[in-house]
């Protein structure tokens, strides 16, 4: 009998030696062993920008990514890929592999205009993105060229389009810029007709070319050529002055209501991708984008930090997808 006990006691603890070794190393916190999680990100990010390189939000992006990098620790490379409105790019962005590896910008109205619109089928919707936090908020400026002699101000300007037709930048059918010029003819009884290209850069070398007659665009894009007077900002169509263009009047101070416009810029990925990564790449935006140094150098181009939350941005998205219904009217839609 002692003998069987003996022969029972060690095959237990023969057992229990073998359970230990069988779980050594492991560990007891399951995130540990998901790499998905616990080591993301570990190979570089790319930014899709949807517009051409030289334009507002290309700068913009490639004014941030060396604070992204420093808080994720890999490569961020900007990828610009413009065309469709800007369509070409947010299409790829929704459809991109949710593995959190490809983020990208959101221009908004652009794409709220996009989306509205009811002649265009899109497969793409704000549900095909998971939103990450804006990057800023750029109020729509007017601006005429340095040799302009048929209007010199806002006032004269909007004087003279009641009577003469002119031609101005859209950057798609219900962008920023487009609206801009929707609402002076409603609003004012002004006769501008926008003619549509591929992002800024394009439209500022039109303008400045004499191919069309005034350039509206943001604050932010006008700001470094109004200063080196390549170009003159006459008007700002926000609700208050540009702290970056302190002597321009907005629409409303020169005796104009109702023409508003504030282009911002924020960053999503495709959704499905995991919610930690998500969390990692919102909260190291977050430092980035708040980055003293960054702020200082966005200062200097003229365009306005304004972070706002995941949760914040979507509202703003959505608001802005209400605002452009609302205006279905003048678009003909």
């Amino acid at each position: 009998m002692k003998r069987l006990l003996s022969f029972v006691t060690m095959l237990v603890f023969i057992g229990i030696l073998t359970a230990c070794a069988g779980n050594e190393g492991a560990s007891t916190n399951p995130s540990d062993n998901d790499s998905s999680k616990s080591d993301f990100p570990t190979q570089p990010i790319s930014v899709i920008v949807s517009y051409d390189a030289g334009g507002g939000t290309d700068i913009t992006a490639r004014t941030l990514t060396p604070y992204l990098e420093k808080e994720l620790g890999v490569p961020v490379n900007v990828i610009n890929q413009p065309g469709g409105s800007g369509w070409v790019g947010w299409t790829t962005l929704a459809n991109a592999k949710p593995d959190g590896y490809t983020i990208g910008y959101l221009n908004s109205p652009n794409i709220a205009g996009g989306l509205v619109n009811p002649s265009v089928k899109r497969d793409v919707n704000l549900d095909s993105f998971e939103v990450l936090g804006n990057h800023v908020a750029d109020p729509g400026v007017i601006a005429i060229r340095t040799d302009e002699d048929r209007f010199t101000n806002l006032e004269e300007l909007i004087e003279y389009a009641k009577k003469n037709k002119l031609k101005t930048n859209g950057s798609g059918v219900a962008s920023d810029e487009h609206l801009v010029s929707l609402m002076m003819n409603k609003k004012l009884g002004t006769n501008i007709e926008a003619v549509q290209f591929e992002g800024t850069a394009n439209s500022s070398t039109a303008f400045l070319g004499g191919h069309i007659d005034i350039l509206v665009t943001s604050a932010g894009e006008a700001y470094n050529l109004h200063n080196s007077e390549q170009l003159k900002v006459i008007g700002v169509a926000a609700k208050e002055k540009s702290a970056f263009l302190p002597d321009v009047p907005t629409f409303e101070e020169a005796g104009y209501e109702g023409v508003y416009s504030q282009a911002t810029r924020g960053l999503a990925a495709p959704k499905g991708v995991d919610p930690e990564k998500i969390k990692i790449l919102q909260a190291a935006l977050e430092k980035a984008i708040n980055n003293a140094e960054h702020i200082k150098k966005m200062e200097k181009t003229g365009t306005q930090v304004s972070y706002a939350t995941s949760e914040e941005y979507r509202k703003m998205l959505e608001q802005d997808i209400k605002d452009i219904t609302d205006l279905k009217d003048l678009l003909g839609w």
